[in-house]
C-alpha cells in the first residue's frame, strides 16, 4: 500500500471561529489543535499541512477547571544559566491572555517545523474585535467544553 500524499491543489482551507467565552482551556484547545493540523478532514496526512485556519476571541473569558489557575506554573528560559521564570496561569491570564491560550494550544502540535507552520495559521485574540472579517469565518462548534454553572 502507498502512502497517500495530498497534492496541494487538493487542499482547500477554511477559516473557523472560536468564541472562548466560558470555554474550559484543554478542552478548546485540542479540538482547536485537531482543525489547524487537518484531522477532521478525510485527506488527513501526518506528514503534510492540511488544517485550516481558526481565529479565537475572548480568550480572557477562558476557564481553567478545580484551583489549575493557582496551581498550574507556566515556565519560561531565557536559555542563561539561572534564566528561569515561572509564574501561573492566573498571572499569565491576567497580563497576556491571547498568549496563554497561544502556549496551550502549541503545546498540543508536532515539535518541528511542520507544528510551527501550523501554528502560524493560529490567531488569537483577547477581547471581541478580530480583523479577520474578509475571510467570513465559519463558527466551530466545540462540545463538551462548556462550564457548567
Amino acid at each position: 500500500m502507498k502512502t497517500y500524499v495530498p497534492k496541494p491543489a487538493e487542499i482547500e482551507r477554511q477559516w473557523f471561529i472560536v468564541d472562548a467565552d466560558g470555554l474550559t482551556l484543554g478542552r478548546m484547545a485540542t479540538e482547536v489543535a485537531r482543525v489547524l493540523r487537518g484531522k477532521h478532514k478525510p485527506i488527513f496526512a501526518q506528514h503534510t499541512d492540511v488544517g485550516d485556519h481558526v481565529i479565537v476571541i475572548n480568550a480572557e473569558k477562558v476557564v481553567l477547571t478545580s484551583n489549575k489557575a493557582e496551581k498550574k506554573m507556566v515556565h519560561d528560559h531565557s536559555g542563561y544559566p539561572g534564566g528561569l521564570r515561572s509564574r501561573t496561569y492566573a498571572e499569565e491570564m491576567a497580563k497576556k491572555p491571547a498568549e496563554a491560550v497561544r502556549r496551550s494550544i502549541g503545546g498540543m502540535l508536532p515539535k518541528n517545523k511542520l507544528g510551527n507552520q501550523q501554528l502560524t495559521k493560529l490567531k488569537v485574540y483577547a477581547g471581541a474585535e478580530h480583523p479577520h472579517g474578509a475571510q467570513n469565518p465559519t463558527p466551530l462548534e466545540i462540545t463538551g467544553a462548556r462550564r457548567e454553572s
